[in-house]
């Protein structure tokens, strides 16, 4: 049998199904985000440590010039050592036939024994290459793929200036190269760089490293202390031309990926509960106005003998289920998405295999405190319930005073006709509900301008890194250091107008207990190809003294122009000099550090060193430049600006990027959602007086204005107020988007403001139009009774 609370809650929720739909909508989406990140982060976190596990990640790795192979032995003998592999590497040119570039490669060597070792590869197809055999190697699944080579091709490669034809055996992956991209670059991109393995002895021979090394990997005890294990191997190493240990937090794949898995666990915690509160607010109104209109009923229930508990009981299950079906829709939602964004991140990340998990616990806890702030939100307004005793409730409210109201003035008075000023009277003498509903209007526009903001802040990025900094048409790397008259040789290649050195050195910067592992850029002064930039989009001309850091860089070793600097040179002499920092540069790609080439080579007592250059290339002579660097043997690698910039605008399609997209859709979802349950409990509550105006002899229009006048006055005084909020939670976005990898600035975009407002005056004409429908629709006999 169903209990007349029972029964009536149910007609309740038939009545408000409109505004109940839009406040599940709100939770829903805020408990699918929950869901989504968090099985994002349980997912990643576990594929990534199964896989380092199963394939023996290294811990350590530690380049070397050369070092003899008997020096492993006291680098086994360091305390907290487990393990301890030598191996060789190098650069590459691979000759591809669809590409009209040499295109680089990392060659790395594989033991010659069949036991498992630190960094194994997993292969995808094909097999390992024999160790006795010099032509055999294993490619990168990644690279192969997009190339389309298969096992059983052949592929040309550059090596150590000697061009040779190797046999490919098999592809594989590998932990070490789940995120990568060519040395000296930051963005990936699978056609423009690949990883070769080779047998040892072959690369050995190759690279004239017989019975030598020229990097270690090493994996650690439990509890070994890593900056006091790296101290030491930096140590042993040192003699031999070490850069310098680095441990695993700082391999450029595992920064990546971990950046990511913390990026998606801080939104997890901070976005969910934004839309929480919403909804919070959103059911606060409801509840508020159903308790105002259903005063008599309260009066009778507890006439009839129900207790104050359980007629509160009885409103708040309508909060209740409410949010337990926003939450359980949002749970539903939230693994939909997952599912779909899991393509997403196995292309971004190169990962075996990526399954969306589950996470119990993002379920039980979006449930839990979906119901639970609603709940909060239910309560305060059912504080009225327990001040009403059946005599008081059953006699109709005492009518306002609106005595200390504001007043109309005369002048006003002649230009308002009667329904005018109805809407002006309302908002004045209701100035509170009003606030209210100005405050979620404009909460949901912020939500929509911030992301706007944010993706012209991702365009902001690709246009000025590949257009206003770099104006180059290609970037050219040599295999070593090289002598300026090589700059010369480019300088003469038919169809290069122009052509600026460029000296990358690995460094560590420090300035007291704040340290940067990264590398100084050499660049010509006048900045004609590529140049630093000052906060108003400026250029910067190198001093012939100091360094100029890109902010992030500034602020990540907390120095200003004028503070001394400490640089520990990694390459070469491997000097400790101190100099002062000339300029702070703006950069959003990455945290670099500039100085004056010469400068530099001064600093490296290396006169006239050049490790590359920028090239501007004249319309229709690529093909012919092109041609003319596959057979220049100092020339390690080419990059091409307008491929990077479709690289990076992939990247930032994907992974971090592309969750933005998700993020825009549910913010102009939310912002329709708030403005129609702001004109639905207006057109509630004002049901029977809108009647009572029909009945009067006022036509449906003018009834109608009554009401959503009401509404375009709110949402009018609602824009400016978004815009300013806006603009708050915009620079909260961004700093949540940016990474090591980019920034995103906070741009004026003229656009997104045009479209925000759009937006919103949108979903008000929308929500108009539903209104209006129903006052079409609407009984006036039925509207003008008590509802029992």
């Amino acid at each position: 049998m169903v209990r007349p609370l029972h029964a009536k809650l149910t007609r309740d929720l038939w009545r408000i199904k409109g505004q109940a739909l839009a406040i599940m909508l709100v939770i829903g989406i805020g408990v699918a985000l929950q869901v989504m990140m968090t099985g994002f982060v349980a997912s990643l976190t576990q594929t990534r440590d199964a896989y380092y596990e199963r394939h023996q990640f290294a811990q350590i790795f530690a380049p070397v010039a050369r070092a003899p192979e008997h020096i492993a032995h006291q680098l086994q003998d360091i305390p907290g050592v487990a393990n301890v592999q030598t191996r060789l590497t190098g650069m590459g040119l691979i000759d591809v036939e669809s590409r009209d570039i040499p295109v680089s490669a990392q060659i790395l060597s594989l033991p010659t024994h069949e036991l498992r070792h630190l960094n194994e590869i997993r292969l995808t197809a094909g097999r390992k290459p024999d160790a006795n055999k010099a032509e055999e190697i294993v490619l990168l699944d990644s690279f192969a793929t997009a190339h389309n080579i298969l096992p059983g091709d052949q592929i040309s490669v550059t090596l150590n200036g000697t061009r040779r034809t190797f046999d490919v055996v098999g592809t594989a992956q590998s932990p070490e190269f789940i995120y990568y991209a060519a040395p000296g670059e930051m963005i990936p991109d699978d056609e423009r760089f690949g990883v070769i393995w080779i047998g040892r002895p072959a690369l050995a021979a190759a690279l004239d490293l017989e019975g030598a090394f020229n990097q270690v990997l090493m994996t650690l005890l439990r509890g070994a202390v890593v900056e006091a294990v790296l101290d030491e191997v930096d140590r042993v190493l040192e003699p031999y031309g070490s850069p310098g240990a680095y441990g695993l937090k700082d391999h450029p794949s595992d920064r990546f990926l971990s950046e990511e898995i913390a990026g998606l666990e801080i939104s997890a915690k901070n976005v969910p509960p934004v839309f929480m509160l919403v909804a919070a607010f959103l059911l606060y109104i409801v509840t508020s106005r159903t308790i105002q209109s259903e005063r008599e009923e309260i009066g009778l229930m507890k006439a009839f003998g129900y207790t104050d508990t359980e007629v509160s009981i009885h409103y708040l299950q309508l909060v209740a289920i409410i949010a337990l079906a926003g939450a359980l829709f949002g749970c539903l939602l939230g693994v939909v998405l997952g599912r779909v964004t899991v393509p997403v991140y196995t292309t971004y990340y190169k990962l075996p295999f990526l399954l969306f998990r589950l996470e119990p616990a993002s379920f039980a806890s979006g449930i839990l405190t979906s119901v639970g702030v609603a709940t909060l939100g239910g309560a305060f307004a059912l504080r009225r319930v327990f001040k009403l005793t059946p005599a008081a409730a059953m006699r109709p409210a005492a009518p306002p005073d609106f005595s200390k109201a504001g007043q109309f003035g005369a002048w006003l008075m002649a230009f308002l006709d009667q329904p005018s000023r109805m809407v002006v009277r309302r908002l004045v003498r209701q100035p509170w509900r009003m606030l209210g509903a100005v405050a979620g209007i404009a909460a949901g526009m912020a939500l929509s301008l911030s992301m706007l903001i944010i993706y012209e802040g991702f365009d902001t990025v690709l246009d000025r890194t590949f257009n206003v900094i770099d104006r180059s048409d290609a970037t050219v790397s040599f295999v070593t250091n090289a002598p300026v008259k090589t700059l010369f040789e480019l300088d003469r290649l038919r169809g290069v107008t122009l052509a600026k050195p460029v000296r990358n050195v690995a460094v560590v910067l420090r300035n007291g207990r704040h340290e940067h592992s990264g590398a100084i850029t050499g660049l010509s002064p006048d900045g004609q190809l590529f140049r630093a930039l000052d906060s108003q989009v400026r250029p910067i001309r190198l001093p012939d003294k100091g360094i100029v850091l890109s902010k992030p860089l500034a602020d990540m070793l907390q120095v200003g122009i004028g503070d001394a600097l400490t640089i520990d040179i990694r390459e070469g002499s491997q000097m400790v000099v101190t100099t002062q920092v000339a300029g702070i540069a703006e950069s959003l790609i990455g945290s670099p550090a500039y100085m004056n080439i010469a400068a530099l080579n001064r600093l490296m007592n290396e006169p006239n060193r050049v490790s590359g250059a920028y090239i501007a290339i004249e319309d229709g002579a690529q093909d012919s430049v092109y041609a003319a660097l596959k057979g220049m043997p100092m020339v390690a690698g080419v990059s091409l600006r307008r491929e990077a910039e479709q690289a990076f605008q992939e990247i930032m399609n994907q992974g971090a990027g592309f969750s933005r997209f998700i993020m825009g859709f549910m913010a102009f979802a939310i912002t329709f959602g708030i403005i129609y349950n702001v004109a639905r409990v207006a057109q509630d509550e004002r049901a029977r007086d809108l009647a009572s105006l029909r009945v009067m002899g006022f036509y449906r229009g003018e009834t109608a204005f009554v009401l959503l006048g009401e509404l375009g006055v709110v949402t009018l005084v609602a824009l400016p107020v978004g815009i300013l909020l806006g603009n708050s939670l915009t620079a909260l976005i961004a700093a949540g988007f940016s990474t090591d990898l980019y920034q995103i600035p906070v741009v004026y975009a003229p656009k997104a403001y045009g479209v925000a407002v759009a937006v919103v005056v949108a979903a008000a004409f929308a929500s108009g139009w539903l209104v209006w429908r129903d006052l079409g629709r609407a009984d006036i006999t039925l509207a003008l009774k008590t509802r029992e």
